[in-house]
């Protein structure tokens, strides 16, 4: 009869013990469950809101007419320096040369500064000798675009003057100039989306427009 009650005991500590492995189990399994769940949920959620931000970033801010943009402004700033380097050399009136001076020292930068979103964009960079007249490297580029660029045989004009003739070409040439560079510069005030170069297009209004105030001065008292 002991050896009965003590089988008795034993068989019931065991289905204690079975089921207290059993509810432990079960708790640690829900524990678990719930802990992946809550950080699969976290992570889920970092990740949705990462990704906007992440593709955001690849794709960048700017848009089609910013890409226009430095392209387009990248040659025409180049002729204004290439016409700027002529006048130390060919121009009579110390007024001319300053200003040539001045154009060249705040297009070159800027030529810098586009050159360097282009390639961050994976955009072409327009080539050193492309001309106002030559596209053929841009395809796709709107002509217009490049309004008030010179052409070949006006460069080679203003090339072969100095002095008073030069002086005279030179202003006349470049408030034609500087007038498509506004032209230019306001569209993409218009119609960027690149906060950089839209702050560039405002200078360029700002400063070439006071330029052409200053050049109709010099023809007045030529």
């Amino acid at each position: 009869m002991a050896s009965r009650r003590s089988l008795i005991r034993r068989t019931a500590a065991v289905a204690a013990t079975a089921t207290a492995a059993v509810v432990l189990a079960a708790c640690g399994s829900s524990d678990s469950s719930s802990s992946s769940k809550h950080s699969g949920h976290d992570m889920g959620s970092m990740s949705s809101a990462s990704a906007p931000a992440t593709a955001s970033a690849a794709k960048g801010t700017h848009d089609a007419q910013d890409v226009l943009f430095a392209q387009g402004m990248i040659p025409h700033h180049r002729q204004a320096v290439a016409m700027a380097d002529l006048a130390p050399s060919r121009a009579k009136s110390q007024q001319v040369k300053d200003l040539a001076a001045k154009i060249k020292q705040a297009q070159d930068p800027e030529i810098s500064t586009m050159s360097g979103w282009l390639k961050a964009w994976g955009e072409k960079v327009p080539d050193a000798g492309m001309s106002g007249m030559d596209h053929s490297s841009m395809p796709g580029m709107d002509h217009s675009s490049m309004s008030g660029m010179m052409s070949d045989d006006d460069m080679g004009k203003l090339k072969d003057l100095s002095g008073d003739a030069f002086d005279k070409a030179f202003v006349q040439m470049m408030i034609s100039h500087h007038q498509g560079a506004i032209k230019m510069a306001k569209t993409e005030q218009g119609r960027g989306a690149y906060g950089p170069a839209k702050t560039m297009a405002e200078s360029i209004v700002t400063s070439q427009s006071a330029e052409i105030t200053e050049m109709n001065k010099i023809l007045g008292n030529q």
